[in-house]
């Protein structure tokens, strides 16, 4: 999660919650409070928040703050897909981050509000570790001084929500330290972010916990995450880096959460030539792939880089941003199929540590504005084989789930994968199925 503030390059950008076993009644006890509203935004909040969060017992900076800096040069051209001019800039939509939270920048003026803070109470705009902030530049920053360099959707408002950091610890009775950042306190950010009525949420940071120990360790955060799907809003999360020193080991009995949930949609990395990037965690949960290898550290000094799938997911809940806006029809489900059909796909088919293909935005925002309709080869636009398109808004029959062995390695070899064209008309072959569950996302 941490990143140096020098010229160079920063990898395993992803945040690193830490793994608790959290009673679901202390979720329900996790305050929640206010925001000012975000100018322009077409989705009002849907609770009363109540007072802000504040820190947890315990909880200190143990070390100093690295605060980001004014958000200069953008992303250079190709360095990062860009959406055709015109279609959308994701004007309207709410989009949180939850990270380590996001300074006040320039290149964010007038679209940022502060959601909250878990580890010292306040608005969640200070940012000791910078990787919040370069999240939130890449996903919604305005163009450079020269006029380039733009994040994925620069007309979305951001809420941001501060609750994981390198630079805090929690201290426990007997001297020992744990890192800032539960599975509580993510789970309450999630709960939060919908309450103040974020369309997209962005989850770059991951834990990854014991296949065995899902129901004791995280039930409440798979408790959020589904809430947000019913609630038709879009959780992104990045799918993880591989890190022997951290929680994502490379242990196939391991599964990376927030990304496993099939109420969101993961993110892998691939580098600029559509190769999957090695430390990118695979496995079936992987929805899609966006580059994350050496982009320009937009909150950062002039030359440094990062890489991380933390900085892929942003591409993807940047342009799930801009797709709400043109077809404000589309569920949050839609959209995320959306996502997946116009990917460049892998040359062989689904592919694990890409999933479904690379995001492809101009395919995304260009291709006819049809549902997905399940069929004998997975879903379609505009029809089955055989049968004729549904149009929005309509339901059609899911196929039966296909079983996954259960102890399917987490984590596959990194190869080449061939970027194939990703038009929304092609069949979506072996789209992924979760052992007895549906297929993800169903268009409802």
């Amino acid at each position: 999660m941490t990143r140096a503030r020098a010229a160079g390059v920063v990898v395993a950008g992803v945040a690193a919650v830490a793994l608790a076993a959290v009673p679901a009644a202390d979720l329900a006890a996790a305050p929640t409070g206010p925001v000012p509203a975000v100018a322009g935004a077409t989705r009002a909040a849907v609770g009363e928040p109540g007072p802000p969060p504040g820190p947890a017992d315990g909880l200190r900076r143990t070390r100093a703050c690295t605060p980001p800096g004014t958000g200069g040069p953008g992303a250079a051209p190709g360095a990062v897909p860009r959406p055709p001019d015109g279609l959308a800039t994701g004007a309207g939509q709410i989009v949180a981050v939850i990270d380590t939270g996001v300074a006040a920048v320039p290149r964010l003026a007038g679209r940022l509000r502060g959601g909250g803070d878990y580890l010292a109470g306040g608005d969640g705009l200070d940012d000791c570790d910078g990787h919040g902030t370069d999240v939130a530049l890449l996903l919604a920053g305005a163009a450079d001084g020269t006029g380039t360099g733009a994040g994925m959707a620069p007309g979305a408002g951001l809420v941001s929500l501060r609750q994981s950091s390198a630079r805090f610890a929690v201290r426990d009775d007997d001297g020992t330290e744990r890192p800032a950042g539960e599975i509580r306190t993510l789970a309450a950010a999630v709960d939060r972010a919908v309450a103040l009525g974020a369309s997209v949420i962005n989850v770059s940071e991951v834990v990854c916990v014991p296949a065995d120990r899902l129901d004791d360790v995280a039930a409440p955060l798979r408790t959020a995450v589904a809430a947000a799907r019913r609630a038709d809003v879009l959780v992104v999360a990045a799918a993880g880096n591989l890190d022997p020193a951290g929680t994502c080991t490379g242990d196939p009995g391991l599964r990376p959460l927030p990304a496993l949930y099939d109420d969101v949609l993961a993110v892998g990395a691939v580098d600029g030539d559509d190769r999957p990037a090695p430390f990118s965690v695979a496995g079936p949960w992987v929805d899609v792939a966006a580059p994350g290898v050496g982009l320009p550290a937009p909150a950062g000094p002039e030359g440094a880089v990062v890489s991380g799938t933390s900085y892929a997911a942003p591409l993807v809940a940047g342009t799930a941003a801009l797709v709400r806006e043109r077809f404000p029809m589309l569920t949050a489900g839609q959209v995320a199929d959306r996502l997946r059909a116009t990917a460049r796909r892998p040359g062989a088919g689904r592919d694990d540590r890409v999933g479904d293909g690379v995001l492809d935005p101009s395919a995304a925002l260009s291709a006819e504005p049809l549902l997905l309709v399940p069929g004998p080869g997975g879903p379609t636009a505009g029809g089955t084989a055989g049968g004729p398109g549904t149009p929005q808004g309509a339901t059609a029959p899911l196929p039966a789930p296909t079983p996954r062995p259960p102890d399917l390695p987490a984590v596959a070899g990194i190869g080449a994968v061939a970027a194939a064209g990703g038009a929304l008309a092609a069949v979506l072959a072996g789209l992924r199925r979760r052992t007895g569950g549906a297929r993800r996302f169903r268009s409802s």
